[in-house]
Order: C-alpha cells, then sequence, then structure tokens
C-alpha cells in the first residue's frame, strides 16, 4: 500500500466530553496537521458527527493510519473510516431515455470538477450509447422485461463487481430496483428525482403539477433503499414557476434542477462529505 498524503476522517459516536480533544492529540502526537474540519452534534439522539481532512507526514500509508486510529475508534464506539482524499471513487452510472442527468456527470468529470472514476454507463435501452462513447467510456446495454428482472439486476450486480465499482449513481434510471439489490447496494447508490413525490405519482408529474398550479418545483437526489424514493435524503432545490410556465417548459426546468442536484450529491458523497444519520444524512458540504 503506496504512502499518502491528505487523508479524510469521518466518524459519528455517542457524544461525549474531550472526544475531539482525543482525536486532536492523536494525530497531532503523530504529526499530522488539520487541513479542513467540521462537526455537529445531533441534540435530539445526543450523537457527535465529524469530518476532518489531515495533511500527512512522509512515509504513513492507509492501513498503517487506520491501525492507529482503531483503539480511539473502539473506546468511543465510533463508525468510523479514513480515506485518501485524493483517490476517486470508481462510479458507474445507471440511465433509461432522458440524458440530461447523464451528460452533466460525463461533462463535469470531463472538465475534471466531479472527483470520481466513471467506470461507464449501464442502461436498459440503447439511446444514451452515441452519447456514452463520445466520452469514450463503455456502454453496457442491459435490457430488461418483468421476467427478466432478477436475470437483470444480476447482470448489473455482476457489472459492478467486474468493474470494481464503489457505488452506483441512479441518473434517471427509470426501472426499479428490487428489495435484494437494495440491500446489496445500501449506502452505495444515489438515485434523482422529481420532488413532486409522493404528491405526483405516475405519468406526466409535470402535466399533473400544471393542472394543480404548482408554484415550485424541484428536485431531490437521496440513498437508495427498499422504500421506494423515500432513502435518506443528500440534497434537494427547488425553482419558482408561475401560471405562464407550461407543462413542458415546467419539465425543462425540473429536468436543469435535476441534473443540478444529482451532481452536488454525487461530489459531496465521493468527497466523504456525506454521513449517514439514521433516516437522514449529515452533508458536511463546506
Amino acid at each position: 500500500m503506496s504512502a499518502v498524503k491528505e487523508i479524510v476522517l469521518t466518524f459519528s459516536c455517542q457524544d461525549s466530553k474531550g472526544l475531539v480533544a482525543a482525536v486532536a492529540t492523536l494525530f497531532a502526537t503523530l504529526g499530522f496537521n488539520i487541513k479542513e474540519s467540521s462537526q455537529f452534534e445531533d441534540v435530539t439522539s445526543n450523537r457527535f458527527f465529524m469530518r476532518t481532512v489531515f495533511e500527512c507526514p512522509v512515509g504513513y500509508n492507509l492501513g498503517q493510519i487506520r491501525s492507529l486510529f482503531k483503539p480511539l475508534g473502539e473506546q468511543y464506539q465510533m463508525d468510523w473510516n479514513i480515506f485518501d482524499s485524493h483517490a476517486k471513487p470508481r462510479v458507474l452510472i445507471a440511465v433509461s431515455q432522458w440524458g440530461h442527468c447523464l451528460n452533466a456527470l460525463l461533462n463535469s468529470w470531463k472538465n475534471g470538477s466531479l472527483p470520481v472514476e466513471i467506470v461507464g454507463v449501464v442502461s436498459n435501452h440503447n439511446v444514451m450509447r452515441d452519447l456514452t462513447e463520445w466520452y469514450q467510456l463503455p456502454f453496457h446495454y442491459l435490457p430488461i422485461t418483468p421476467d427478466t428482472k432478477a436475470q437483470q439486476e444480476g447482470q448489473l450486480w455482476q457489472l459492478m463487481q467486474d468493474l470494481q465499482a464503489e457505488f452506483l449513481v441512479l441518473a434517471r434510471y427509470m426501472q426499479i430496483l428490487s428489495d435484494d439489490l437494495c440491500k446489496k447496494l445500501n449506502g452505495r447508490a444515489i438515485n434523482i428525482h422529481h420532488s413532486f413525490l409522493p404528491g405526483f405519482k405516475g405519468a406526466k408529474p409535470y402535466h399533473q403539477a400544471f393542472e394543480r398550479g404548482v408554484k415550485l418545483i424541484g428536485a431531490t437526489a437521496h440513498f437508495v433503499t427498499a422504500d421506494l424514493d423515500e432513502g435518506p435524503i443528500i440534497e434537494q432545490s427547488v425553482e419558482r414557476v408561475s401560471h405562464v410556465n407550461s407543462p413542458d417548459e415546467m419539465a425543462e426546468i425540473g429536468r436543469d434542477t435535476e441534473a443540478v442536484v444529482l451532481n452536488r450529491a454525487v461530489r459531496w458523497h465521493a468527497e466523504h462529505r456525506v454521513l449517514l444519520n439514521g433516516t437522514k444524512t449529515v452533508v458536511f458540504s463546506r
């Protein structure tokens, strides 16, 4: 394992006096320097969350650092991890027939502003093949029918293993994942959808919203769970509309919002800024 220059420490545990000092003292004794740190206490559960970026002395690797931190993590019964801050997580993107979120992610990745390594795009349609291959990425076509759903999901899961993908991004992938796959991807899959749910379900949600005179439309990015569209929320945003906007115009505004929100969620997750807090998240966005 090679030496690292910077690490990200994330943890959560029951709050207690001296906790931050204990962490800071350990790393100071080892010669590490704090570059960035964020903390939050959930007063309703008395649970403490922390994300800290450390500059490392010469010669340390991740395995050594984790071993040195382990006794402190056990002492405070932490849910913790330590990452190489310069390592880019490997990401597989799933898409169906709408390419706005996919294109935004691929463009951000190509220009270097999205800190991930995209290892491919998978789809149940061939519509996004040309866009994917224009970015010189592999495109995997996995068609699906109600009778082949289990088989197709098996192929998708195997593809993640083969590509060593660390998480899956559902960039308007219009298939409901099975409970079994959701469990396998727990904390490792991010979805995006319009924020009308659960109010306007099914086909043409923007037409339904138009008929109700909705004035705010938006998007929600969340972790995927077996509870459909009810996983812990990572990011949301809204845009104002009015009576002058047609359903098609509202849908276009909604697509733009979805692309921005998903991009933020993927970036924050890749930078280890998102910590699970039961059915919620703590997001150290900056």
